[in-house]
């Protein structure tokens, strides 16, 4: 069997946030109207780090949230009789605010739709984007993301493995 391969390392993954950050900025024009949620628990830490990102380059502190989609999952009681449930906060109103969704991988696009299904619980936001460190295909549902770190060609069988260093001390993104 063969070892993981790394695909990004700790220097790629700020480059790559940075780099993602100046889109976001260049097409909204500013973060004016941003409001970032990042989805339990990787997307959590990326939002964080776009959030500071806009606050370095532009001086705009930006409303960031935490949501957890493990009840809006369309097969969480196939996953586990237990569920984990963490926490959702979105301590701003997301009624007419340009709402970016943030996730570590795109895969089939079910967790994605999860986020907008709760995200909608909370108000009508006037678009929502999806931002993500690692798009590797596979969709089951009709999901794109609009800023997209790094598209990686897998296999159906492979993991992608993020990790960052807020959770698990380090930053690096494998396949395996």
């Amino acid at each position: 069997m063969k070892g993981p391969e790394t695909i990004l390392d700790a220097e790629d993954i700020q480059r790559i946030l940075l780099r993602m950050t100046h889109k976001i900025l260049e097409v909204h024009k500013g973060a004016q109207n941003i409001g970032l949620v990042g989805i339990q628990t990787r997307g959590v830490h990326l939002s964080e780090r776009i959030r500071n990102n806009i606050k370095d380059v532009e001086g705009t502190e930006v409303p960031t949230g935490i949501v957890d989609i493990t009840l809006y999952r369309d097969d969480w009681t196939r996953a586990s009789i237990n569920p984990v449930v963490r926490a959702t906060d979105i301590p701003f109103s997301v009624d007419g605010k340009e709402i970016l969704l943030v996730d570590d991988v795109l895969f089939t696009g079910r967790t994605t739709r999860a986020a907008m299904d709760a995200l909608i619980d909370f108000g009508r936001p006037d678009r929502i984007e999806l931002a993500v460190l690692i798009d590797r295909g596979h969709r089951e549902l009709p999901i794109l993301a609009n800023y997209v770190g790094k598209t990686v060609e897998t296999r159906k069988s492979e993991m992608v493995n993020v990790f960052l260093k807020e959770q698990d001390g380090k930053d690096l993104v494998v396949i395996q």
